[in-house]
């Protein structure tokens, strides 16, 4: 990586009308000066970069990572994953016709170097930024972005529906970052094997999601390899097969059978890929961007699936991310010459709440033997590697598999033991089948954690977790709540473990919370049981979760402006407080709910349900999230978009007032 100079002076220039996000301009978010790259400067599109001679090429490579590091550097994101498909990228652009052939990116924070060669770059310090670019690749933004890539494991499903439906483009699948370990991914490898199709799938084999991979897939990875005579013999017998038309439909499956046969009896292994009639070409060297594209210009136009296995470092070319890509995969603002990460003083700040779960639950594993921890791929992410690091027999990393970490945590409670699994709300959505079947149908006393509920900010849409409560709150024999504060969340882990509680969910934002002093003693909470925070004789205002401290805030406000608020924390989304209900129904006529989650089914709803079925009818507001999806930007911001900030319920208030 060479010196990261002063900026040299170079203008943004416009892109294309499809790149730019609608409200970009309205944001006032305009394109910033550049730095001068000899190639990367004069790329504005594929189109350009197809201009290139080969040789140029990882000249381009160094230019768009030490682009992406000074970006990432003062515009936090996604960093890691983006440096480790640089050659990759490069490679796909320049021997596919983009956008006509369709690249299908599978965990989309490796696309980094792909917003910027699509005629993203000027506006690239935008990422992440209410009205800027979005975080990750969506169809919504530029035509180069063929499907959504906020979860892993689609693009193989996604790519072979794509392959099906048009014959007339090459479609290829880029799937990494641990992404292969999840069910989805093997669903689509079932179908692919059993589907005419043209599919080219590249595996990113970085042995990375956000920690490190773990599980049989992973190992498997580590040591699957091609036998050099295989590959020889292969490569003429495929050209001798070719020039004697032998490369028809029926007896190519037949060749892939044979070519299976020997491939065995060569290197002494069966390949997974080509078991499943899947042509499997590797591993090769993921940052030899001249051999990628040689490699890719030869399975181009190959009949029949196949599987390029390439092994790739994250965080390759920023010598902190490759030693530590975990801590490397949002680093946050760092200066890019020196490394150094601007971590901000939390001395006097109240911690987040992950750590709190994280060092509650430690505390309660270690009074009670019973409990473990099951996370899919997000140890650090949730703060289960504090227990992992004390307890590491009685945590249980399962790779990107939420379906599996409900239902493996299921399995466990009903042989005795006493599961927290931890998974983040928007993430737990792939899961709902596992937490109705496998989980509450026999009230098996699992603690599902979702971190990361209601709005978390610059990573968008895929990842708010707004539909929880929602979905959730129908189905029978869970317990449903969430914490006011870090007090509370741990009121909450103590409760949801003792014995009887049965299927037990905790929902908690990101980020860091109210309470300096979190390490109270832990007391047990009266399922279903609300407080009463505050009198009040005009409005009755009703709250689940975080969101009542701004509540609080709000009340107060509106006290001095001749409102007087009653606010209670509800606590529980199921079963609700009858006994509030029944106060708020008989001494008010005018009710308020809050809530960060939408507003469609969740809470409110369940409140405003409750009141008609027992006979109560004064008029109820409910404020929520709306019927649409929340685009990107830092949490006060998309709070005061939605109308969950202290002003937007102040003015919601203040309507009651005679």
């Amino acid at each position: 990586m060479g010196k990261h100079a002063a900026d040299s002076g170079r203008k943004g220039r416009p892109t294309g009308r499809k790149s730019v996000p609608d409200g970009l301009q309205q944001n006032n978010l305009q394109p910033v000066k550049r730095k001068e790259y000899r190639l990367l400067n004069t790329i504005e599109s594929p189109d350009d970069l197809r201009k290139l001679k080969t040789e140029d090429l990882p000249a381009l490579c160094d230019e768009l990572r030490d682009d992406i590091i000074s970006e990432v550097a003062v515009n936090p994101g996604h960093f890691a994953s983006s440096l480790g498909v640089v050659e990759l990228t490069v490679a796909l652009h320049y021997v596919f016709n983009t956008p006509s052939d369709r690249l299908v990116w599978d965990v989309g924070h490796q696309a980094y170097g792909h917003k910027i060669l699509t005629g993203r770059r000027d506006r690239f310090c935008t990422n992440r930024k209410l009205g800027g670019i979005r975080p990750f690749p969506s169809p919504l933004e530029s035509e180069y972005d063929s499907f959504t890539c906020g979860h892993a494991s689609n693009s193989i499903s996604a790519a072979l529906g794509m392959a099906v439906a048009n014959r007339e483009s090459k479609v290829v699948a880029i799937i990494g970052d641990g992404a292969m370990s999840g069910g989805l991914a093997f669903e689509g490898l079932n179908n692919v094997s059993s589907t005419p199709n043209d599919l080219l799938i590249i595996l990113n084999d970085n042995d990375m999601s956000i920690d490190r991979a773990v599980g049989g897939m992973e190992k498997y990875l580590l040591t699957l390899d091609t036998n050099e005579t295989y590959n020889r013999l292969r490569f003429k017998a495929s050209q001798w097969a070719r020039s004697m038309g032998m490369l028809n439909d029926d007896r190519r499956k037949a060749l892939i059978r044979f070519n299976n046969a020997m491939k065995s009896a060569l290197s002494h292994q069966q390949n997974i890929f080509e078991g499943m009639n899947i042509r499997y070409f590797g591993p090769f060297d993921g940052h030899n961007v001249v051999q990628i594209v040689r490699i890719l210009r030869r399975l181009k136009d190959m009949k029949g699936p196949k599987l390029l296995h390439l092994h790739t470092v994250k965080g390759k070319g920023y010598k902190p991310a490759e030693k530590s890509a975990t801590i490397w995969h949002a680093p946050g603002k760092f200066d890019p010459e020196t490394g150094e990460r601007q971590v901000s003083d939390s001395t006097d700040r109240p911690p987040k709440f992950q750590d709190v779960f994280g060092e509650t639950l430690l505390e309660l594993a270690g009074q009670n033997p019973r409990i473990v921890g099951v996370t899919p791929a997000m140890p650090t992410g949730c703060s289960m590697n504090i227990m992992m690091n004390k307890m590491p027999e009685r945590t249980f990393d399962v790779g990107i598999a939420e379906g599996h970490a409900v239902t493996f945590s299921a399995g466990m409670a009903k042989e005795g033991l006493q599961p927290f699994c931890n998974i983040y709300s928007s993430f737990a959505q792939r899961a709902y089948d596992n937490i109705i079947h496998d989980m509450a149908l026999l009230n098996l006393p699992v603690v599902l954690c979702l971190d990361r509920a209601g709005l978390v900010g610059e990573d968008g849409p895929t990842h708010h977790g707004m539909f929880d409560m929602a979905y959730l709150r129908p189905i029978p024999n869970l317990t449903i709540a969430s914490p006011m504060n870090e007090h509370e969340l741990r009121h909450l882990m103590f409760t949801a473990q003792l014995e009887g509680k049965g299927s037990f969910v905790i929902r908690y934002p990101r980020g860091t919370g109210v309470c300096a002093d979190w390490r109270c003693p832990m007391e047990e909470v009266e399922i279903g049981k609300g407080r009463k925070l505050r009198n009040g004789s005009d409005v009755a205002v009703l709250t689940i979760g975080p969101v009542g401290n701004t509540a609080l805030k709000a009340a107060d406000e509106c006290a001095r402006n001749g409102v007087e608020c009653a606010l209670y924390d509800m606590r529980f989304l199921k079963p609700l407080d009858e006994k509030i209900l029944e106060e708020v129904g008989k001494n008010y006529q005018s009710v308020v709910t809050i809530e960060d989650g939408v507003r469609m089914g969740g809470f409110g709803s369940a409140v405003l349900e409750w009141l008609n079925d027992h006979g109560y009818q004064p008029h109820v507001t409910r404020i929520g999230l709306p019927d649409e999806y929340v685009e990107h930007g830092s949490v006060p911001e998309l709070h005061k978009k939605v109308g969950l900030d202290t002003d937007s319920i102040v003015e919601a208030i203040m309507k009651y007032k005679s």
